[in-house]
């Protein structure tokens, strides 16, 4: 691996906030099957993606993704990542939109090479990728397809499940409506999480039957006006059809 000296500035527009997550990752209460050991965060399987409200079911038992299921192109994992739920101590979020960044994209943060900054979107698939964006927000992204592509999927909403007192005081905002959770940002501080989350494993072992991903919204992608024409208009973002927990733009989603 290497490093430049000064690793270049990535742009994504996000709104600026007052309040930025100062807590160190911990150990979390994991259910499902494969190996669940406390220092892991997970991505778990949803019986399909429900309309969603405060808060959502969470499916009994949930099993945990193999890694199997994000070793894909970026483009095929992200509306199958629709649905799906993530979980952190007591947090539960269930993922209800994103955006996928490929190899060879120029707005993937693969484009600028292997740097320190860039190291984890080349890792392997399934592993966390999370980067801060204008000194505020933590942008998490779950690595996809092989180890040494530099492609991701940018989880861009999603919709509580549990532990929604934990994730308003992350927040700093007493609210069950969707502005609690809609926006990467919003996302990252509802977790608890920071860069040092970066090639955390977000698999278990084994093999799962996975439903397929309900009704879907598609789109372009949010803040990459500095990428080529070709990618700004690619119509690469995904969202549950029907539900109130997606960021803005929304008119620019449509079905497939």
């Amino acid at each position: 691996m290497t490093a430049t000296k000064t690793p270049p500035r990535f742009k994504r527009k996000a709104r600026r906030s007052n309040k930025t997550p100062k807590t160190k990752p911990t150990a979390i209460k994991s259910e499902g099957i494969g190996d669940q050991t406390p220092s892991k965060a997970t991505a778990t399987a949803a019986a399909r993606p429900q309309r969603a409200t405060c808060p959502v079911a969470l499916p009994s038992p949930a099993a945990i993704l193999p890694r199997s299921f994000f070793e894909i192109d970026a483009l095929d994992l992200a509306p199958r990542l629709l649905g799906k739920f993530l979980r952190r101590d007591d947090v539960v979020l269930q993922i209800t939109e994103v955006e996928a960044y490929r190899t060879n994209d120029t707005a993937c943060h693969g484009r600028f090479g292997v740097t320190s900054r860039t190291a984890p979107v080349f890792g392997p698939g399934g592993h966390a990728y999370v980067y801060l964006c204008y000194g505020l927000h933590m942008m998490l992204n779950i690595v996809a397809d092989k180890e040494g592509l530099g492609a991701a999927v940018l989880v861009r909403s999603c919709a509580p499940v549990s532990g929604l007192e934990t994730i308003q005081e992350r927040r700093g905002q007493k609210t069950e409506k969707p502005v609690l959770l809609t926006g990467p940002g919003k996302v990252g501080q509802a977790l608890g999480i920071s860069t040092s989350w970066s090639h955390h494993p977000l698999y278990s072992p084994g093999k799962i039957s996975l439903p397929e991903p309900d009704k879907i919204l598609i789109g372009p992608r949010v803040g990459i006006e500095y990428a080529s024409a070709e990618h700004v208009s690619a119509l690469w973002r995904f969202a549950i059809a029907g539900s109130s927990w997606i960021s803005a733009p929304k008119n620019t989603l449509r079905p497939p």
